[in-house]
């Protein structure tokens, strides 16, 4: 298993809880410095040079539909594109990606795997799993088991997990041409999404799962703040020039 932990070079107070917390045992890589338009405090439109964003605001009694995308939704988005294409470069079988202000259940180790036998069990070919999420619409999961349920409607990307084949089929969408909040773009992924233009552009594909109760939970907000909300409205050309990759990332 491959874990990835989206970190941003000016909270290294986050990573070094993340490196307190995570078992040792996990081959765990940290986003702290790698290159690109990742940090929403940062962000100008000149640096988002090869992506396209999706035409977002729209007339919605749905406040976070009716505002444009954030830069700090800009650079998330951005953050867990950069692990999904880390994450095909090494060939990850699995994939656990966490954001760093995530907590995790007593002997997350053996509790994952634990979950993830009995995934593997009810559904071989599973594409998607919350290991942690919002859940917005409790009533219309489905429960499969006393810990596993096929998620409705789901917000938050703080803890999931990647088969190899979901991985590839996340990649197939082409995320950086049509940036979204991802946790929006998950959900649209494997139901479908209220949005109709949403709809359109990312139809359903993958085959998703969640853990329920989770293992991961994401410290509240007056502990951490918000790396994602605390910035800027974005406000630059939606469409820039046709993205280039060097070697699984990108050189915008």
């Amino acid at each position: 298993m491959k874990v990835f932990v989206v970190n941003l070079a000016r909270r290294p107070d986050r990573r070094a809880r993340m490196e307190r917390i995570l078992p040792r045992s996990w081959a765990v890589e940290y986003t702290t410095h790698w290159p690109g338009p990742r940090d929403g405090a940062a962000i100008r439109p000149a640096h988002l040079r090869g992506f396209a964003l999706f035409d977002w605001q729209i007339d919605s009694h749905n406040a976070w539909w009716n505002r444009p995308l954030k830069l700090g939704e800009i650079g998330c988005a951005v953050s867990h594109w950069l692990c999904w294409q880390r994450a095909a470069a090494v060939h990850a079988e699995r994939t656990l990606i966490l954001e760093d202000d995530v907590t995790l259940v007593g002997g997350i180790e053996h509790a994952l795997e634990m979950r993830l036998a009995e995934l593997n069990a009810l559904d071989p070919e599973w594409d998607l799993v919350y290991v942690g999420r919002w859940v917005l619409e409790p009533d219309s999961d489905a429960r499969l088991s006393p810990s596993i349920v096929r998620p409705a409607y789901s917000y938050c990307t703080f803890a999931y997990m990647l088969s190899a084949t979901g991985l590839a089929k996340l990649l197939d969408v082409g995320f950086e041409r049509a940036l979204i909040p991802v946790d929006e773009l998950l959900p649209a992924l494997y139901m479908p999404h209220p949005r109709a233009d949403v709809r359109r552009r990312y139809p359903p594909r993958l085959n998703a799962y969640a853990f329920d109760p989770p293992l991961v939970t994401q410290l509240p907000k007056e502990v951490a703040g918000s790396d994602t909300e605390a910035t800027g409205d974005y406000s630059g050309d939606l469409h820039p020039a046709a993205l280039r990759l060097v070697g699984g990332t990108t050189d915008a």
